[in-house]
């Protein structure tokens, strides 16, 4: 699902912004995943993508990103 497109009508009907307000950090970047992850599912669909195949595709990312999390480099990059 790394296709990409230079229309960016396309990126504004399929990207939706989390509103910027009196939200904790965690449930601002948690409200940010949940929009992307949606904006995702939504543009999956779109192309053909069964739910079955969505929900494969995306667990399978989510994993591989929290199995590679090393905290003490993040940590000490930033």
């Amino acid at each position: 699902m790394s296709e990409s497109s230079d229309n960016p009508a396309e990126h504004e009907l399929f990207v939706t912004e989390f509103p910027k307000g009196n939200f904790g950090i965690v449930d601002y970047l948690q409200g940010r995943v949940h929009f992307a992850l949606m904006d995702q599912m939504k543009l999956m669909h779109k192309s053909g993508m069964s739910q079955v195949q969505i929900k494969e595709a995306i667990l399978k990312t989510v994993t591989e990103i929290v199995e590679n999390f090393e905290p003490q480099k993040e940590s000490e990059s930033s």
